[in-house]
Order: structure tokens, then C-alpha cells, then sequence
């Protein structure tokens, strides 16, 4: 967090279980997927998690970085999504996109752009980048920056309105 102004938004490894399990929930009426791709590296937990819900088998990945630790960049491919899921949705198929969170958007409109057709998916959503997923359980403010469970460790926190206890 490099403006001292940034809200933080702490998400422990329970919290987020529950809101990808909520995820699952609010996808069940969508009828079935034949595949749901995770962005790397948020989404792989979330898209796992809703992959056990939905009893969705083939689940595949890309890699896409749009942040330098926590300064957004230019949006790179490092790894792009397989042929087979990208052959399924141009005949058809059925497939979800899912990541931890959809921010300025920059990279849900490059994955968006390789599956048009898919069903996006995010646990959390700013602003800049709602209008790009087409479902998620948690909206924060665009000046929330979220430190999810792998970004934590324990460790003293100091009182909001200041002083030491």
C-alpha cells in the first residue's frame, strides 16, 4: 500500500473459502460448465473451489500479469489458454472464467478478449472492472487494496485511531 490514504481489506484463508463457496452458490442456477479456466495466480484457489462445488472436471489456466507487487502495469501473457478450451468455446461450450478479483479490468478484458463467450467470475470487485464480470459476491472501493490469505502473515496490528493499546 504506497498511498497512506488506501484502505485495507484483510481476507483470511476462512473468509475467502466461504466467498468462493458463495461464488459456487450463485453460479448453480447457470446450469453446467464444460470447463472453467483460472487466471494465475489469484484465481487457481477460487476456480478449484468452485470447480469441487460445480463437479466442473476440466479446469485449465492461464497467466496473465498486470501487477508488479502491488503497482499495476502493462498486461503480459505467460502463459496462454490451452487450444482444446479455446476450440470448446468457439463450438459451443460452456465455459467460466473465475479469479480472486477484477480491479482497474485490464486484466478481465485481455483473458475476455480470448473467451468472449465465457461466463466471468470474481470473488471480489472494484468499480474500474465490475462491469466486466458478469458475477461476484463482494464489491469493495476502488481505493481498497485486499491482502488475500497467501499475501498475510500474523502479526500485531496497531489501533486505527492510533496509539499502541
Amino acid at each position: 500500500m504506497n498511498n497512506p490514504n488506501q484502505k485495507s481489506f484483510p481476507v483470511t484463508w476462512d473468509q475467502f473459502h466461504r466467498d468462493s463457496r458463495a461464488l459456487a452458490w450463485r453460479l448453480t442456477g447457470m446450469g453446467t460448465f464444460d470447463a472453467v479456466v483460472a487466471i494465475a495466480r489469484g484465481g487457481l484457489v477460487p476456480a478449484t473451489i468452485v470447480a469441487r462445488e460445480l463437479n466442473i472436471r476440466v479446469v485449465e489456466s492461464v497467466a496473465v500479469k498486470s501487477y508488479d507487487h502491488q503497482n499495476q502495469g502493462t498486461v503480459k501473457v505467460l502463459k496462454p489458454i490451452a487450444p482444446q478450451i479455446l476450440d470448446l468455446a468457439k463450438n459451443g461450450g460452456k465455459v467460466l472464467i473465475v479469479d480472486d478479483l477484477v480491479d482497474t479490468g485490464a486484466t478481465a478484458r485481455a483473458v475476455r478478449d480470448m473467451l468472449p463467450g465465457a461466463h466471468f467470475a470474481t470473488v471480489y470487485a472494484k468499480p474500474m472492472g465490475r462491469e466486466l464480470v458478469d458475477t461476484f459476491i463482494t464489491e469493495v472501493s476502488q481505493d481498497t487494496w485486499i491482502f488475500f490469505p497467501w499475501d498475510l502473515d500474523v502479526a500485531y496490528a496497531a489501533p486505527i485511531g492510533g496509539g499502541t493499546d
